[in-house]
């Protein structure tokens, strides 16, 4: 058999018995074992990590939830399921998965009272002026381009960023609660091993797996089923090289240690397809503060590639993958403060042509750009990318600036978004699209609802969400 499984042939006997094994505890892993555990099945989680949270806990614990939950309605905003589907769809990539899409959106305000009924506290209140966790511990945010075109003419927009009070970053938050209902809800939590292999009967349904602790093998039968949650494979650098190569270029990689791969690669050997693995979500934070977005946003060409006001992962998508990390944000004195993540200045001038000199850019070419896009902001107007008209002013008063976007200098954040096959129930697929009897999983381990296009809380959202629908399918 391939590295990554063993025959229970080969097993001389198991160290440990269960109904369901789930592989790392993170907010997916947590999901899943306290959903197995409510249909009645025997639940283990085995953690590599000396405790549970694992990159959730790293987060700014987002979750992208909405169709009319409490909290939405407690701060005034009116939304349903079918406006977050249709920007979803419109918003989340090339050919995202729309039954998981509907699946997610029809769940959302259920899923939110989950959350509630695990611990995890929300305040309800709404915060403007960021993009994903606030500084505060405000509940309610924007987290994504809804109000942007074209998504804006497409659905209804209404915030969907969900977070827990807790000031700035709540994922310590949502995962001290979901770490703590875990082994509340009846599950049994073992530290300090790391999954090696899955284990296989004569059929080449998963049976089991083997995990390494303490230096000795240990090998687990799982009676109904193994959920893989053991994040994406961004700390991975032969995959990166192989799937997302511009992905090395980024300074951040947005990960704990469990996010090498492991899991998608056991799947892998127990004959499951992936999908998505050159999907990435790249975040380029310039427009915070929210002001920035008056600035106008370049390439090496000197010309537009985006409208301003989208959401940052959006921003780094473009910039990377369709420019190759090489932008700039023009603003002239009268708009500029400092940004709270992107800090370097490029370039300064008394003029767009000495601005664009010191950059390196095509003669004429900025200037042009900023000749049109000026003649249309006083009009409040931007026929080329639709900008709000809230971030359209003219950039008029000098000296201007460019504040450096490139790969190299500004903070470009990077998480993988492919990974394995599933369906909406949780259940691991092979290249036929067959469900492989004993192997589920979810999180960023998985192909989720984000293929593209990310907006903040997809990952928490999608990991919990369907980490959910894992663990009951497997304790059934």
């Amino acid at each position: 058999m391939p590295t990554g499984v063993r025959s229970i042939n080969e097993v001389a006997h198991f160290d440990e018995r269960c109904d369901v094994l789930v592989v790392g505890l993170g907010a997916a892993g947590a999901a899943a074992a306290i959903e197995a555990r409510a249909t009645g099945a025997d639940v283990l989680v085995l953690e590599r990590a000396s405790a549970g949270g694992g990159t959730s806990a790293m987060s700014g614990g987002v979750l992208y939830l909405g169709g009319g939950t409490a909290l939405q309605r407690a701060c005034g905003f009116e939304d349903t399921a079918e406006d977050m589907f249709r920007y979803l769809q419109a918003s989340c990539g090339v050919a995202p998965d729309e039954a998981k899409l509907r699946r997610y959106c029809e769940g959302s305000v259920e899923h939110f009272e989950w959350l509630v009924a695990q611990g995890v506290p929300f305040r309800e209140t709404f915060y403007h002026g960021t993009s994903g966790e606030p500084p505060t511990d405000d509940g309610l945010v924007w987290s994504g381009s809804e109000r942007c075109q074209p998504y804006c003419d497409i659905a209804q927009p209404a915030p969907r960023g969900h977070v827990g009070q807790m000031t700035f970053q709540a994922g310590p938050l949502l995962m001290k609660h979901l770490c703590a209902a875990t082994p509340g809800s009846g599950a049994r939590v073992a530290a300090d091993h790391r999954v090696s292999a899955l284990v296989l009967d004569a059929d080449g349904a998963v049976v089991g797996a083997v995990a390494r602790h303490a230096g000795r093998e240990r090998f687990v039968r799982a009676r109904r089923g193994v959920v893989l949650s053991t994040g994406g494979f961004v700390l991975n650098d032969a995959m990166m090289r192989t799937h997302l190569p511009l992905g090395l270029r980024c300074k951040m990689r947005v990960a704990s240690d469990g996010d090498d791969g492991s899991g998608i690669k056991l799947g892998i050997a127990a004959g499951a397809a992936t999908k998505n693995l050159d999907k990435a979500s790249i975040s380029l934070p310039v427009t915070e503060p929210w002001g920035l977005k008056r600035g106008v946003l370049v390439n090496a060409q000197g010309q537009r590639f985006i409208h301003e006001d989208a959401y940052m992962g959006f921003l780094g998508e473009r910039a990377l993958f369709q420019n190759d990390g090489r932008a700039w944000l023009i603003v002239d004195d009268e708009i500029f403060e400092e940004p709270l993540y992107c800090k370097t200045v490029a370039a300064t001038g008394e003029s767009f042509e000495e601005l664009a000199a010191e950059l390196g850019l095509p003669p004429g070419s900025l200037a042009a750009t900023l000749q049109v896009y000026n003649r249309h902001a006083a009009c409040g107007r931007d026929p080329v990318f639709h900008k709000s008209a809230d971030y359209l002013k003219p950039l008029v008063t000098p000296p201007f600036g460019a504040i450096d976007c490139t790969v190299e200098e500004a903070l470009y954040a990077v998480f993988t978004l492919g990974g394995l096959a599933t369906d909406v129930e949780g259940r691991v697929l092979d290249p036929e699209g067959v469900a492989i009897p004993g192997l589920f999983a979810a999180g960023r381990a998985t192909s989720g609802l984000s293929v593209g296009g990310y907006s903040s809380g997809l990952s928490l959202g999608d990991g919990t969400f369907f980490g959910r629908a894992a663990g009951r399918s497997a304790g059934r």
